[in-house]
């Protein structure tokens, strides 16, 4: 074998631990949930191997999947818009901070330190009937009778904020801290205000990273079932809901692997709209 031929093997020699768990872990359970798809749940509870169009035709024509769809949708669009507000006036002020950026960060990263699961049912203890604010309101006298706060879109939404709000800070950090800052002391000293220099300089260099945190916050909140479940009543189900509760609860595999096929069409769609107007390079960068 010569050097050249050597050589050009070696990035796939390199990347072939990554190429095989990528298809062991990614692309062979996706294929085998593509062809389950195709197969059909008799009424004795067994699945009749074969290529059938019944799965899909439920999930694409009924009405209730297309609602829920719908929902899921419409509370990822809030929670990314409310991680919008609130993530990018943090990730200002760490990326501007002089002396204790690395404390900041540090501090970002500690609900990452605890498990997702224990973060949402925390705010049953604090929004809870005889959670924190609560016990606060009753004992200060401004209500008489605990105040029903959770087991609604709101409080699902909320659980959403406090699980993706440091992905988008992260992802607008990283964008921020791109941006050369001579040029916003190059717009002051031309006489432009501050706020000024903020709107015209400042925002449009890091909008990559708002829109890397935005499509980031969008999939996560679409994909996620765990906090619906524990925040959520009964009417507030998400799409990633109605896959669990097909494929855990009834056993009903075909129909659950056609919902999450669907599912992933959507945000894929998405990501790809994504890529086409903007690549998927600072959304890496986040994600670093």
């Amino acid at each position: 074998m010569t050097v050249e031929a050597r050589e050009a093997r070696q990035p796939f020699i390199l990347l072939s631990p990554a190429l095989v768990s990528v298809l062991l872990l990614l692309i062979v359970p996706l294929c085998f949930i593509v062809v389950y798809s195709f197969w059909l749940r008799t009424a004795t509870g067994a699945d009749q191997v074969g290529f059938y169009l019944d799965n899909w035709r439920e999930a694409l024509s009924d009405a209730f999947y297309r609602d829920i769809l719908l929902n899921t949708l419409k509370i990822a669009a809030i929670t990314t818009a409310v991680c919008a507000v609130m993530g990018y006036p943090a990730a200002y002020v760490i990326a501007r901070s002089r002396g204790n950026k690395a404390l900041l960060l540090l501090l970002l990263m500690l609900p990452f330190w605890i498990s997702y699961i224990i973060r949402t049912m925390s705010w049953i203890n604090i929004l809870g009937a005889s959670g924190a604010v609560n016990s606060l309101l009753m004992t200060l006298g401004i209500t008489d009778e605990p105040i029903r706060m959770l087991y609604n879109e709101a409080s699902v939404i909320l659980g959403l904020v406090h699980f993706l709000l440091p992905f988008m800070i992260l992802n607008i950090y990283v964008s921020l801290e791109g941006i050369d800052t001579t040029l916003e002391d190059a717009a002051c000293s031309l006489g432009a205000t501050r706020w000024r220099t903020f709107l015209e300089v400042t925002l449009p260099l890091s909008l990559p990273g708002l829109a890397a945190g935005g499509l980031l916050a969008f999939v996560l909140a679409a994909g996620t079932y765990i906090t619906p479940i524990v925040l959520g009543g009964p009417t507030d189900a998400m799409f990633a809901n109605l896959v669990f509760e097909a494929i855990i609860t009834q056993l009903d595999w075909p129909l659950g692997s056609a919902l999450s096929l669907m599912l992933l069409a959507v945000l894929g769609a998405l990501v790809l709209l994504y890529n086409h107007f903007l690549g998927m390079g600072q959304l890496m960068k986040g994600l670093s």
